[in-house]
Order: C-alpha cells, then sequence, then structure tokens
C-alpha cells in the first residue's frame, strides 16, 4: 500500500485546508492528530530565509500551530535561524506563551554543543530541534540554482550551524544524510509544502519572472514521497513557462533517488486531491 501525498486547494483559510488534508491522511483529523502528535512539544520548521516572497506564510505556519495545541501537546515552537529573517518575511517574533515565534539565534537558545556526526554530515542542532518531541518541515514549493528543488527535506539544512557545507554535487547525499541524523529523523512526523506561492526558475531567491500562486498546500508523512511530488509540481510549472525539465540542466535532484535507497521513503505513492 502507497503512502499518500495530499494536495488541498485552499479556498478559504488555512485551517480549514489543513483539517482537510489530515481527513485523508487518517479516517478522521482528530485521528491523524493523535497519530503523529505525540508528547509535549512540537517543533515546526518553517523557511524564511529568502525573503517574504518565497518565504512559509506565516498564516500557514500559526494555523498549523493552533491546530497542534488544540488537539494535543503544551507548547508549539514556530522557527528558523534568524529572528531578522523571519521579521523580513513577515513573522511577529513571540518568546513567551504556549505558540511561541522565535529563532536559533533567540536570546538562551543557540545551538546544542553535541556534534552529531552521520555519514559525511558533522554540524551542531538548533537546541530548538534538539528539545521538540515532534517535528514538522514547513516548506515553500522553491527551484534550487545546485539542488534542483528545495522542498521539506533541505529546510532542515536550517536547523544547522554549517549548512554551507553540504551543496558540493548538488547537495547529493548530503540533504538525505542531513535528514538521517537523530535530531530529525527520529522527530519528523509531518511534511507541508506551502504552494500558495512558487519560484520555479532561478531559486531559491525571489524573480518575479519564474514566480507564480499556485494556491495549494502540499502534505504527507513520507518525506521523499511529498518532495518527489513537489518536484514534479516544479516541472510543470517549468514546462508550461516553456522552459526545459531540471535534467537538461544538470539540476535534477537526484539525492530524492538517494534518499529512497536509504530508506527513508518512497518515490512511488498515492495523490489524493481535494
Amino acid at each position: 500500500m502507497y503512502m499518500r501525498v495530499v494536495v488541498v486547494k485552499v479556498k478559504g483559510n488555512f485551517t480549514d485546508a489543513l483539517m482537510k488534508g489530515f481527513s485523508s491522511l487518517c479516517s478522521s483529523p482528530g485521528d491523524c492528530l493523535k497519530k503523529y502528535f505525540k508528547g509535549k512539544f512540537a517543533s515546526l520548521k518553517v523557511n524564511t530565509l529568502s525573503g517574504k516572497m518565497v518565504s512559509t506564510t506565516p498564516e500557514l505556519s500559526y494555523s498549523m500551530g493552533q491546530i497542534v495545541l488544540n488537539h494535543l501537546g503544551d507548547e508549539v515552537i514556530i522557527w528558523d535561524r534568524s529572528e531578522r529573517e523571519m521579521k523580513h518575511a513577515g513573522y511577529r517574533i513571540k518568546r513567551r506563551g504556549t505558540m511561541k515565534v522565535i529563532a536559533t539565534d533567540s536570546p538562551r537558545v543557540g545551538y546544542s554543543q553535541n556534534l552529531i556526526v552521520k555519514g559525511n554530515i558533522g554540524s551542531l542542532f538548533s537546541r530548538i530541534q534538539m528539545a521538540a518531541d515532534v517535528s514538522v518541515s514547513i516548506a515553500v514549493l522553491k527551484d534550487h540554482d545546485i539542488a534542483g528543488v528545495t522542498l521539506a527535506m533541505k529546510n532542515y539544512y536550517g536547523a544547522i550551524h554549517n549548512p554551507n557545507k553540504y551543496h558540493d554535487n548538488g547537495c547529493n547525499p548530503f540533504i538525505p544524510e542531513l535528514f538521517s541524523c537523530e535530531p530529525i529523523v527520529s522527530r519528523h512526523i509531518l511534511s507541508i509544502i506551502d504552494v500558495t506561492k512558487a519560484q520555479f526558475h532561478r531559486g531559491p531567491a525571489y524573480h518575479s519572472r519564474w514566480y507564480a500562486r499556485p494556491g495549494y498546500i502540499i502534505m504527507g508523512q513520507d518525506p521523499v514521497a511529498v518532495d518527489h511530488f513537489g518536484w514534479k509540481f516544479i516541472e510543470k510549472l517549468r514546462q508550461k513557462a516553456g522552459l526545459p525539465p531540471l535534467k537538461e540542466e544538470n539540476r535534477e535532484p537526484v539525492w530524492l533517488y538517494t534518499a529512497e535507497k536509504m530508506g527513508l521513503g518512497s518515490t512511488k505513492y498515492e495523490v489524493i486531491e481535494l
């Protein structure tokens, strides 16, 4: 039986779209949330590196955080590496309360001093990621000039102190090796891609010529399946704009197949469109 990738058209608010997605991942949204969110502290890792136009929409993150708090858990942290980047992307920093919006460079956060080594990876992880019981990656649909695409798995580059070290060879095998590190693989429970916006060429920075607003969210439990579908979505946008496939630009995201070989997920899945 294939894992499901759910594609939801955002017609109203993000809460409704997310709950529709959960209803297709499990028999009911409540069952889904109970199945995935166990423990007291949930980490929601967003992507705010490239400015407001190509960052995770704040309302999507806030809606997801409130859903988690409404159903279970004592604390949610919406976060990225830098408060400055989060503010620039439209996030309101909130250091107190049950739903915090902070960054690794926030006061009294920083990186753990425990070096995590796995394959070619040797990194310090954000204390937020280290402390979480469960983790959700909420990324944006973006082309990437080196990796081909940057989606939910590569979003965790923002959880370590030295992501610049892991961009050789199209980020292969670095993206799956980083994901397989214990602070991520043991905590990650859900991938969400914000497709209300999309940078389908010359990413990850914003370029208006190759920018679209498809109006969807993609979500699923299998990180490889979700990112693979996100890649195919980008290819469709590129084809529509008269651009060649990423393979012809020597940017095919082959790291996804490495991730599949490592047992992190599958490139075969069932797609549910809502």
